[in-house]
């Protein structure tokens, strides 16, 4: 049965999907994100909004046409787990990596803590090895 946390969590989400990602409005940050704000990926950590607007901003110049498609949301009392397709076009620079102006689709998963309505804390896996072999930057042959 859902709760309305459920709920409110689960439009926080599509929210962060649909506006941050996938139309750039990083402003709407402010609003859904708490400023204590953590991410976390198998090497990577950063703090605050900025940092996560600053992440944005890099992923959305190397890939102009940045989507992702959620594939599945499955929310909990005070957590959100979202698996999510994510496309695009390399045009820019990314990781050290320049622009290849190959196309991407990769399969990701993210975890979303919330507190007070806001997302505080998240884990993301992204398969990156898919995303290097798909700009032709590994090879595993």
């Amino acid at each position: 049965m859902l709760q309305a946390n459920d709920i409110n969590h689960e439009t926080i989400m599509r929210r962060f999907i649909d506006e941050v990602i996938n139309n750039s409005s990083l402003e709407v940050i402010d609003e859904i994100v708490h400023p204590d704000y953590v991410y976390r990926t198998p090497d990577h950590e950063l703090h605050g909004r900025q940092a996560l607007k600053d992440l944005f901003t890099a992923y959305q110049a190397a890939f102009p046409d940045l989507h992702v498609r959620i594939d599945d949301l499955i929310s909990t009392d005070d957590k959100v787990v979202l698996l999510f397709t994510f496309t695009g076009t390399h045009q820019d620079e990314l990781m050290g990596i320049p622009a290849t102006g190959r196309s991407v689709n990769i399969d990701g998963m993210l975890r979303s803590r919330f507190d007070a309505g806001q997302i505080i804390e998240e884990w993301e896996q992204l398969d990156q090895l898919s995303m290097l072999q798909q700009l032709d930057i590994v090879s595993l042959s």
